[in-house]
């Protein structure tokens, strides 16, 4: 039975289970033991083998999550923001704080190229590619972005924040996504400045899971 046929409960189980896994990814750099997933999620590990028999079958189901809840950062910065560049600002301090970059960075070439394949996974990254374009095209139109980046460079960009020391003091590891995002925004609002080796990284290229 496919996402769209499942009862209402079973919904809701497999969204926590994807976002139990999300989360669990984000916090160990890796795929956490399913039983981990399940506790966290709530659900009895038998649950979660009926709903993703195989751990590739997971991956997929959480990387189709993952760029579900990018494409709800990007639509809610868009909605919300007085201007593009305020969207867009709001977009890489969010991605940033929720570490966006990990899950690509824990999956192997071959189980990425059936990732991308996911019709659920395609579907999302067509949608996130728009939003963001719409973003860097309206805030470099309004002349507050330089001209040579792409939608592609700022998925890249939002990727980057990928391992954090786990012995970092509480206090600092508050301020990093901060720091970090106010950091790739600086640099790239127009102002004088040397220009960017090759060519801009479009919409059709973003990977941001």
């Amino acid at each position: 039975m496919g996402e769209t046929g499942l009862r209402a409960d079973a919904r809701r189980n497999r969204d926590r289970i994807l976002e139990a896994g999300r989360q669990l990814i984000v916090e160990r750099g890796a795929l956490p033991p399913l039983e981990d997933i399940a506790q966290r999620a709530g659900v009895g590990i038998g649950t979660l083998y009926r709903r993703f028999p195989e751990r590739d079958d997971l991956m997929i189901g959480i990387s189709a999550h993952t760029l579900r809840r990018v494409v709800e950062v990007a639509r809610g910065a868009w909605d919300e923001g007085p201007d593009a560049w305020s969207a867009l600002s709001s977009f890489v301090h969010r991605c940033i704080e929720l570490r966006m970059g990990v899950l690509s960075s824990t999956v192997d070439p071959e189980l990425h190229t059936r990732i991308r394949r996911d019709p659920a996974v395609s579907e999302a990254r067509r949608e996130f590619a728009e939003l963001l374009t719409r973003m860097v095209e309206g805030a470099q139109a309004d002349g507050v972005m330089r001209e040579d980046v792409g939608p592609g460079d700022i998925g890249m960009l939002v990727s980057v924040h990928i391992h954090q020391a786990a012995d970092i003091p509480a206090e600092m590891a508050e301020v990093i996504p901060g720091r970090l995002a106010g950091l790739m925004l600086d640099g790239l609002r127009t102002r004088p400045g040397t220009p960017l080796p090759g060519a801009a990284i479009g919409g059709s290229d973003l990977d941001p899971a």
